[in-house]
């Protein structure tokens, strides 16, 4: 793990510590079992319907995985590079009596056996944390059983930009959609660098792998919002917030 990733796992580890302070509180939402968005399960409809085996990358504070469980997967492995999240998680888990289970690794690389996974699940202020694309997607593929599939529910690439004024929609002045990077100056990666991709390079990285594109779409709606009650001009529909991507790696 290079100086940077370093540094950003250490702010992650101390922003998950929000996980166990608000343990009771995530775990009575988690008891909803109602996470997911409504085009999430619109678009997993079919692949859950399988009963699939789930990876969640990036798996936070593993309410999706309550969710996906719920919505027919068999069983979700979670990968998270916070032990304070995935510990939570993993308590969270036992505590619902749900077959959820949990890894402290970093993404991409994870000790997960090769073809394992009928579905990748991964999003919701995932990507950001990439520094290399091709090595994630390359490494999703690899997770995937032949005719198994992709789930990405992320931030649209475009949202760096925006401001949070409540009156207008505003670019920010220090920041280009083209950059490699940036400093996360609000919660929860406050002081964290987070790699910007691009539409194009993450649907590029994606059939890079070898994997088939099915559906890419782009909302207005964020996937997140401060629980401050705070309102943006840029969230009232004007500008896309967040994207789904779904794809399949082909049978043999």
């Amino acid at each position: 793990m290079d100086g940077q990733v370093a540094q950003n796992r250490a702010v992650w580890e101390q922003a998950s510590q929000k996980h166990v302070h608000e343990y009771d509180e995530l775990l009575a939402e988690a008891k909803r079992r109602d996470s997911l968005t409504a085009s999430e399960l619109r678009l997993l409809e079919l692949v859950l319907r399988d009963r699939p085996v789930v990876v969640h990358l990036q798996s936070g504070h593993g309410l999706d995985d309550v969710s996906l469980l719920a919505a027919g997967a068999r069983v979700v492995v979670g990968v998270d590079y916070s032990f304070t999240a995935a510990s939570a998680a993993q308590r969270r888990a036992r505590e619902l009596g749900v077959p959820a289970h949990y890894l402290v690794a970093e993404v991409p690389g994870v000790p997960v056996r090769r073809e394992a996974a009928d579905l990748v699940y991964t999003g919701k202020g995932a990507l950001i944390w990439m520094r290399d694309l091709d090595a994630w997607a390359r490494g999703v593929a690899e997770l995937l059983k032949p005719g198994g599939y992709v789930f990405v529910h992320e931030a649209h690439p475009a949202v760096p930009l925006w401001t949070w004024d409540e009156d207008e929609p505003r670019i920010r002045p220090d920041r280009g959609y083209f950059d490699a990077s940036h400093v996360n100056d609000t919660f929860p990666g406050n002081g964290a660098r987070e790699w910007q991709w691009t539409l194009g390079q993450i649907v590029t990285a994606v059939v890079a792998a070898g994997l088939e594109i099915r559906v890419v779409e782009e909302y207005a709606e964020p996937f997140w919002k401060p629980q401050d009650g705070s309102e943006a001009a840029a969230w009232a529909g004007r500008l896309p917030n967040s994207f789904a991507l779904l794809a399949r790696k082909p049978q043999r």
